[in-house]
């Protein structure tokens, strides 16, 4: 399977960032790509702290979620995006992760669920929390286990979708900048896929906010595709044989003495 991992920065322009989910897939979608993986709040960007991002979410067959099933469909690509979805408290929606398959039908939708109460911001004042479980959809013949940014901070998440099947971890983000900030996200990214011998598929928003430094890294830590802080992508081939090898030559998924539980 083919990864693309899109780097942009989204704004609180829907209709503009629509255009633009368009654009990046079509450019993305080429050369066998399988699956092309968008920034999260790819709909629309956070609100300043204090603001709210109520009024821009959308329900599940709007038009951002119409905008991702027509570009896959066109392309033949699946697509992962990140969105705010309405949610029971209007001024409180969730970031909401979408899989949208080749064929255009909806894979399945991940419920952020670290929210990002951290480094003086408050992310559980703008959203509401999901539900804890992990979601893992199907592409190309590889199960991809997906999270959102600041859920790189909590390993017991990564491990559920390990245990859950799991080979890809699809990692949309808008990691925000700041003192070590890209050191955490490069860090917590290989210690993820070193530790899980997994792939991590990483799709950052960059700009003045964000740090960008999306990457695609393989179940022995190395990014085997990367982009820096400018828009583009990064693309690269997730190989089951790679995964193979990997985990016999480094059992430690079957050498755990110890199981995390949900509560």
């Amino acid at each position: 399977m083919k990864i693309a991992v899109v780097q942009t920065a989204s704004s609180h322009d829907k209709a503009a960032n629509r255009e633009s989910v368009a654009r990046l897939v079509a450019d993305a979608a080429v050369d066998g790509t399988d699956l092309v993986v968008l920034p999260e709040a790819m709909m629309a960007d956070f609100a300043s702290e204090g603001g709210s991002v109520g009024d821009l979410a959308e329900a599940l067959d709007g038009e951002f979620v119409g905008t991702l099933r027509k570009a896959a469909a066109e392309h033949g690509v699946a697509i992962v995006a990140g969105m705010f979805e309405r949610s029971c408290d209007e001024a409180r929606p969730y970031n909401t992760l979408l899989a949208v398959g080749s064929d255009g039908d909806l894979l399945g939708a991940y419920r952020k669920i670290h929210l990002y109460d951290a480094f003086g911001y408050r992310e559980s004042d703008q959203l509401t929390a999901g539900d804890v479980a992990p979601v893992v959809v199907q592409v190309a013949g590889h199960k991809l286990g997906l999270m959102t940014c600041y859920d790189l901070r909590f390993p017991e998440l990564s491990r559920a979708l390990v245990d859950a099947g799991a080979e890809v971890f699809v990692v949309p983000a808008a990691w925000v900048r700041g003192p070590l900030k890209e050191h955490h996200w490069t860090t917590l990214l290989t210690a993820r896929a070193i530790e899980n011998t997994c792939y991590v598929a990483a799709a950052a928003q960059n700009g003045k906010k964000y740090c960008g430094l999306s990457q695609i890294i393989d179940p022995q830590g190395i990014a085997v595709a990367a982009v820096g802080e400018a828009d583009g992508f990064a693309a690269a081939e997730i190989s089951a044989d790679r995964l193979a090898e990997t985990r016999k030559r480094n059992p430690s998924l079957k050498n755990r003495r110890f199981t995390v539980t949900s509560r």
